[in-house]
């Protein structure tokens, strides 16, 4: 084996992050909420991002999912420069490759369940028959089968976030961006919704960056990163494992 040949091997055999920050900063006129924040998120994993209210974990998931553009740095997704790209091209990402998950769910109320989960899909120009179907599939696993033809206002808490997150999860997003998606809830429907959520994330090999301030939610997470007034840090191992 020629010296160039093994170079390769050992090139071959590097990970390669599914998402990757670099030196993103963000300001917002005089405030500035990113400082030079560097994160990676791997395929499958689940990141948990924790610190206080007006830290920045907001901000620094809205720039690694393309909703915000950062003023300097780079985010890249499976290769791609996310932030080189226009808004219309980051909004089919968005469609395709992401899935998000916001504290309230965000469910169209004059949508049933099913026609909930079902919208990405027919966003995405899927037939209405085959969306349909593959939306009730999802709800099927998330055990909300019998609510399909329910409206969000007829549903509790926790199984409307059961909802937003199987629509979420319908299109095969690579990466779920979640900001305090049990933070409207009681700690019982919260256990629900994290249990279901990351183990049939984890089932499918789809990566979570979740946003929390609650440390029993981080701890579903298989790694933490901490954002305090705009940077971005790792906790110590023995602080983690607390």
């Amino acid at each position: 084996m020629t010296g160039y040949e093994a170079l390769e091997g050992v090139i071959d055999n590097v990970e390669v992050p599914l998402l990757q920050a670099r030196g993103v900063r963000k300001a917002f006129g005089p405030t500035c909420a990113l400082r030079q924040a560097d994160v990676t998120v791997s395929a499958g994993e689940i990141v948990a991002v924790m610190g206080p209210s007006g830290s920045g974990k907001s901000t620094l998931l809205h720039c690694l999912a393309g909703i915000l553009a950062p003023d300097e740095g780079e985010v890249v997704f499976s290769g791609r420069r996310v932030d080189r790209l226009n808004e219309e091209q980051r909004a089919a990402l968005r469609r395709t490759d992401f899935g998000f998950v916001f504290q309230f769910g965000q469910l169209l109320g004059e949508l049933s369940v099913v026609e909930n989960v079902a919208l990405p899909l027919l966003l995405n120009g899927v037939r209405r028959g085959k969306a349909m179907a593959i939306a009730r599939e999802w709800l099927e696993m998330f055990d909300l089968a019998d609510l399909a033809l329910r409206r969000p206002h007829e549903v509790s808490g926790g199984q409307a976030q059961r909802v937003a997150i199987a629509r979420a999860m319908a299109t095969s997003p690579k990466i779920i961006f979640a900001d305090e998606p049990t933070g409207s809830l009681d700690s019982a429907a919260g256990v629900t919704v994290l249990d279901s959520f990351t183990a049939v994330a984890r089932s499918r090999g789809v990566a979570i960056v979740l946003v929390t301030h609650e440390s029993r939610v981080a701890a579903y997470a298989s790694r933490m990163i901490v954002v305090r007034d705009g940077v971005v840090t790792a906790p110590a191992a023995a602080e983690w494992s607390r």
